[in-house]
């Protein structure tokens, strides 16, 4: 049996909202397997992405392919490989995990002694085990979460959208969904959006920076890191000179200490005669390439 490497090309999609307001515009990506991560700040158009992806709704212009087939003519061909965790994941509170995962199982076609292997299995691989049984509406919004993350493992997908999955995870259970996307990402793609900078890094193999609807970069961590090699500055400054400094310059994570206010800063040119450069994180690279996006939008 030949096993086909799944593909999936996003070309020049466009989404129109009404009021005239585009939520993505000329989008074009093209995915293999892997976990790519989706960032950028809200109204981006993540989600409006996720949601052509997961045939919730049809681009207005362009087409989204999975292995050459249009979604728009045949969305059952992805559906049925495809698991999908959107922002706001409902349930049924009175149900508990076993009996709301089991009734997903049989709306997607999946035979009762596979579902209940793959339930077993899953319950434990999201550690809910000991919860089971609990009906969901008393459980955690973490614990919430978690089934959310099991239900959109259900069917062993191919296509895999996961939508702010950790959040409301602590940091030991982001570290654990993490590494399981890692794992799962060997013959699927694996589509993650988050605005956790540090979970993007930690399981991508590509990432996809949106800004107001356009993709601006796609490219490896190690390619956006680049991007901000020798630009990255720590100076310290006293606390009442941080709003001056915004104005003037890109500036990312701040921490007190009992010298002044130590603030990293990203540009070409040290922004203090005592600012030294650090080593750039991939939120720099970031907040860089927002930024150069913003002004060169200033200037058209």
């Amino acid at each position: 049996m030949t096993i086909t490497t799944p593909l999936l090309k996003i070309n020049s999609v466009g989404k129109l909202y009404r009021g005239n307001k585009w939520g993505l515009r000329n989008f074009s990506l093209h995915l293999t397997p892997g976990v790519t991560g989706l960032v950028g700040p809200n109204g981006a158009g993540k989600s409006t992405l996720m949601r052509i992806l997961a045939t919730v709704t049809k681009p207005t212009e362009g087409c989204v392919l999975w292995n050459g087939i249009d979604l728009a003519d045949s969305p059952n061909d992805v559906r049925k490989v495809l698991g999908y965790l959107p922002q706001d994941f409902g349930i049924y509170p009175n149900l508990n995990a076993v009996e709301f995962l089991t009734y997903l199982a049989a709306a997607r076609g999946i035979s009762g002694d596979i579902a209940r292997r793959r339930i077993d299995e899953l319950v434990d691989v999201v550690n809910l085990g000991h919860a089971r049984k609990r009906p969901l509406g008393s459980l955690s919004g973490g614990m919430k979460q978690r089934v959310g993350i099991a239900q959109a493992l259900l069917n062993d997908p191919q296509l895999l959208i996961v939508d702010e999955p950790t959040v409301g995870l602590d940091p030991e259970e982001r570290i654990r969904f993490r590494n399981l996307l890692t794992e799962l990402s060997g013959q699927r793609i694996v589509i993650l959006s988050s605005h956790i900078i540090s979970d993007v890094e930690a399981a991508a193999v590509s990432i996809a920076v949106l800004q107001s609807g356009h993709l601006i970069v796609h490219c490896t961590p190690e390619e956006l890191l680049q991007m901000v090699s020798d630009k990255v500055w720590e100076a310290v400054i006293a606390s009442p000179e941080l709003s001056d400094l915004r104005m003037t310059h890109v500036v990312g994570s701040t921490v007190m200490s009992g010298e002044g206010m130590r603030a990293r800063v990203i540009g070409e040119i040290a922004p203090t005669r005592t600012a030294r450069r650090v080593v750039p994180t991939l939120e720099d690279a970031y907040l860089y390439v927002l930024a150069t996006e913003r002004e060169k939008q200033d200037h058209k």
